[in-house]
């Protein structure tokens, strides 16, 4: 079993939660980034974390994992096989979330959604959308990380490994904005 502090330890080693002033992909800002590809580089911790993932959901009769690209792709194929399911992804075709490469859901299937960083949920709904389009019965969402604060509300069972409450502002409101602060570059520091 992994716990919270395991999962945030491999964060830690692998340079994945990064502190300064980020511009998010929802448009918000942050103090706090989680660089989720410096830890999903390593085969050994995504493979971990992917199993606990897929030991929360063991019970779940999971018969089809689905995460969106990029990050997706990894999670969704590690726990498909730890599982013993399919794996498949969803891609943005004229900006919405679909299933392409001739991936697709039969009606009733059992689908359990991953996702690797979760603040505002967005992607996460937008997968889900696509699962109920294609007729597939929702089990539950699988993250990595809940920057949200506990604020996200699917509506079915989620688990995170790791739950953050990282502020987060709109440009208008940033402290850090006013503060001067300029963005911080995304990606590996150095030691």
């Amino acid at each position: 079993m992994l716990e919270e502090k395991d999962a945030m330890k491999m964060l830690e080693e692998t340079q994945a939660v990064l502190h300064g002033h980020f511009l998010l992909t929802s448009g918000l800002h942050s103090p706090m980034y989680v660089e989720k590809f410096n830890v999903l580089q390593h085969p050994k911790y995504t493979e971990k974390l992917c199993q606990e993932i897929a030991r929360r959901y063991a019970d779940a009769n999971v018969e089809i994992v689905v995460g969106p690209v990029t990050g997706g792709i990894l999670l969704s194929h590690e726990v498909g096989k730890a599982l013993g399911t399919r794996a498949i992804f969803t891609e943005r075709e004229n900006g919405k979330m679909t299933l392409k490469r001739g991936f697709h859901i039969e009606p009733g299937m059992r689908v359990l959604v991953v996702e690797d960083i979760v603040t505002t949920g967005g992607s996460v709904r937008e997968v889900m959308d696509v699962v109920k389009e294609q007729g597939g019965e929702l089990v539950g969402v699988g993250l990595l990380v809940d920057r949200s604060g506990g604020k996200v509300d699917f509506g079915i069972r989620t688990e995170a490994l790791l739950h953050l409450d990282v502020e987060i502002f709109s440009p208008e409101d940033c402290s850090l904005c006013k503060e001067g602060k300029p963005f911080t570059k995304r990606g590996r520091t150095g030691k």
